[in-house]
């Protein structure tokens, strides 16, 4: 830790997968290895997926008992799980990347931190909440997981207690490599975790959750191999160096919450009804919570920059899974990236109408035709291209978006309750929206946007949110 950190290291210490799971859990294809797949190899470059799950109250335990709790439900975890202890390795031969789940990749174990933050929770709070966030200290109370060169770690541990207060508070970080899993995958692994965490000293069973499937075979692609192998070039072309140092220099950004609650996002789907039906737009049905929500932010972050022509296309990528698309589907259990990008495009002026025009209508169209132009031919018709039209669209007037807010995070009851406050705290682009589900059918928004537009952005979103409704959408 340097002089001016606020997180001092405790300990470090590795959690091995229990053996006894591991001989009765379903066996892993090709002898312990799982070959990254096409989908998996678009994501070899990107920085891990990190999240914080901020526990705090009566029923949280000591410490040292709360670390020999989560020391020992990971382990047993890790049993079902086991490509999260193995590592990302690259095989010059072939020119594949693998996870390998050997006996030699998986026995260094995970690594997992005990930590401690120069303050109390409310302190940790408070990097995460109102107008600005600490995005350096914040991103201090997760693990870190060195991603650049491989083989590399696949997953990383870290929880942290508050120095000031009466102890009955922790901050649990996990980041996990992002070419093993998407963030379904991610909320799959976190909901068996906290199931056998409740359960303490019980062995995991089917009871507690599903058990994973990690054959990549499941998604049928002919020349899957070739295409792989392809995506992997053109990431990361100097393997095994997976990512330059360029691109792990932090970004010059700001960093919001945002909570919006139910009543707000009624308010937002109505809105984009009066407007279709004004602008005669015809919609099947009427905007779910993701599209309703994604049109707000969208069109409120084209609002915040006015340097953009009228005239100039802006594109919001919308990653969709396919589990249940696919013929046949892919079982929802499946463990590893199954989603592709899909790229809304509209133009300025009708996303900047304002209030009493139809910029909401007209995003929620986008966004709507995007997606049902992908799936109604084949999903993964044009994958290949996948790359070339990332590079077609003009990275100033992209958005990325990422999460759902079907991932309940607030769920992850590890054995104390449910989490007071869960952040995501990976930044890979310079334009990024993620989303999670909140209580009470509300959806939190992550924003991580340039410190020129964040104002404004914030502005937008929550005068929007609050239209027709009494709250405001707030700042968490």
């Amino acid at each position: 830790m340097s002089s001016s950190s606020p997180v001092r290291i405790l300990g470090v210490t590795h959690v091995l997968p229990d053996q006894a799971v591991i001989s009765s859990a379903q066996p892993l294809p090709d002898d312990g290895v799982v070959k990254l797949s096409f989908m998996d190899s678009l994501f070899i470059a990107r920085v891990p997926m990190q999240r914080l799950f901020f526990y705090e109250g009566p029923d949280v335990p000591p410490f040292r008992s709360l670390v020999c709790s989560l020391r020992s439900s990971l382990a047993a975890v890790l049993g079902v799980f086991l490509p999260l202890a193995g590592k990302v390795t690259y095989r010059a031969s072939t020119g594949d990347v693998v996870v390998d789940c050997s006996p030699g990749a998986v026995s260094p174990g995970v690594r997992f931190v005990e930590a401690e933050y120069a303050g109390s929770i409310d302190d940790m709070h408070r990097l995460a909440a109102g107008h600005e966030h600490d995005l350096d200290a914040l991103t201090q109370l997760g693990p870190e997981l060195n991603v650049g060169r491989l083989p590399a770690p696949v997953l990383a541990v870290q929880v942290t207690r508050p120095a000031v207060g009466a102890g009955r508070a922790a901050v649990v970080g996990v980041a996990v490599h992002h070419a093993v899993a998407d963030g379904h995958s991610v909320w799959q692994f976190m909901k068996a975790w906290s199931s056998v965490s409740r359960r303490e000293c019980s062995p995991p069973t089917t009871a507690d959750f599903a058990p994973p499937t990690f054959d990549r075979a499941a998604i049928r692609y002919p020349r899957a191999d070739e295409v792989a192998r392809k995506m992997l070039r053109a990431n990361a072309p100097a393997l095994p160096v997976a990512r330059s140092p360029s691109l792990c220099s932090p970004l010059d950004q700001r960093r919001r919450s945002f909570l919006l609650r139910a009543g707000e996002i009624r308010a937002v789907k109505e809105l984009i009804r009066l407007q279709s039906e004004a602008i005669g737009e015809h919609q099947d049905t009427h905007p779910g919570t993701y599209v309703a929500v994604s049109s707000l932010v969208w069109t409120s972050i084209v609002r915040a920059k006015p340097q953009l022509d009228p005239a100039d296309e802006v594109y919001l990528l919308v990653p969709v899974d396919l589990r249940r698309r696919l013929d046949p589907p892919v079982d929802e259990r499946y463990f590893g990236n199954c989603v592709v990008p899909c790229f809304a495009r509209a133009a300025v002026r009708d996303l900047r109408d304002g209030v009493d025009g139809a910029g909401l209508a007209r995003a929620a169209a986008a966004i709507r035709d995007a997606v049902r132009a992908r799936l109604e031919r084949d999903p993964l018709g044009g994958v290949e291209g996948s790359l070339d039209a990332f590079a077609a669209v003009p990275g100033d007037r992209l958005t990325f978006t990422g999460s759902s807010n079907r991932f309940m995070a607030y769920e992850t009851d590890l054995g104390w309750g449910a989490p007071s406050r869960v952040e995501l705290v990976s930044l890979f682009t310079r334009e990024l929206v993620l989303l999670l589900g909140a209580d009470g059918g509300g959806v939190q928004v992550a924003a991580a946007l340039d410190h020129a537009i964040m104002e404004d952005f914030a502005a937008s979103l929550t005068r929007f949110s609050a239209r027709g409704h009494g709250a405001r959408g707030r700042v968490c």
